[in-house]
């Protein structure tokens, strides 16, 4: 039983509570993400935010870090993967709800060269060219694992052959866990020219970056996933977030920022 002159107290406790009661409730969405997605997911989840009224908090990276991070007990919501290998392992793990998984988008790998140019790199052949300074990701990094393919497909055509891949080997002169580092190797003048995402040379990059598209036959496709996390407390906000992304808005977005977008797996089209 509460006294009457210990009542103003006890209210006033409550009161000094209750900010941090409603802090406690305050949903809050952990979005696990590929770093090639940064500037349109930051879009995204701002969209996200205004409408619901929920925060995002992006943790951005190379997939292949993301999936170590959860494989250790890192907690997220939504797992964004630039390639399926990343996801389908956690999937095979039973870390994720295999349900909610769909492709979103698509993206090609290109030749990127700061705008000056100095190497005067013009295509593929000239990254076998002596003194180029190349940069590259990680063999377990989705780019890394593009570029990898790339390389195979051009050693195995006689036109250049494992002796040209060699040359171009050669010239590497990093390899980096996320595209982000590779720009950043570029735009600080560290290399001649890197193998990163089309999309990673739009927008802001434009005066800075030029990408040299690579002929279709030896290119790849990229293509990236999203699904929840078991793990994931709120599991019906992370899949409006999804409905988000695979919507006209979502889609304008990706678009804007240089990816193709696709039908998702629920039937709504990614197309403004």
């Amino acid at each position: 039983m509460i006294c009457r002159r210990a009542l103003p107290v006890f209210i006033a406790a409550l009161l000094l509570l209750a900010p941090a009661a409603l802090a406690k409730e305050q949903k809050e969405l952990v979005v696990f993400c590929a770093a090639s997605l940064k500037g349109a997911f930051s879009e995204i989840g701002q969209i996200y935010e205004n409408e619901t009224g929920i925060d995002i908090v992006f943790n951005f990276d190379g997939s292949q870090l993301l999936r170590t991070q959860v494989e250790n007990g890192a907690y997220a919501d939504v797992f964004v993967s630039a390639n399926e290998k990343q996801l389908n392992a956690l999937m095979e793990e039973g870390l994720m709800n295999n349900g909610s998984t769909c492709i979103f988008a698509r993206n090609r790998p290109a030749i990127i060269i700061p705008k000056e140019n100095p190497a005067h790199i013009q295509g593929i052949s000239d990254l076998a060219r002596p003194g180029i300074k190349i940069v590259v990701g990680t063999r377990e990094s989705p780019i890394g694992d593009y570029t990898k393919a790339i390389f195979s497909r051009l050693a195995n055509d006689s036109a250049y052959g494992q002796e040209f891949i060699d040359k171009v080997m050669a010239n590497v002169v990093s390899t980096e866990t996320n595209v982000d580092f590779i720009v950043s190797k570029l735009e600080l003048g560290e290399a001649d020219a890197g193998i990163a995402y089309k999309s990673d040379a739009t927008l802001d990059l434009a005066a800075k970056i030029t990408p040299i598209e690579i002929p279709e036959r030896y290119n790849i496709i990229a293509e990236y996933s999203v699904a929840i996390l078991q793990q994931s407390g709120y599991q019906e906000e992370a899949e409006e977030f999804i409905r988000l992304v695979n919507s006209g808005q979502g889609a304008a977005a990706l678009q804007e920022h240089g990816f193709e977008t696709v039908e998702s797996a629920d039937g709504l089209r990614a197309a403004a």
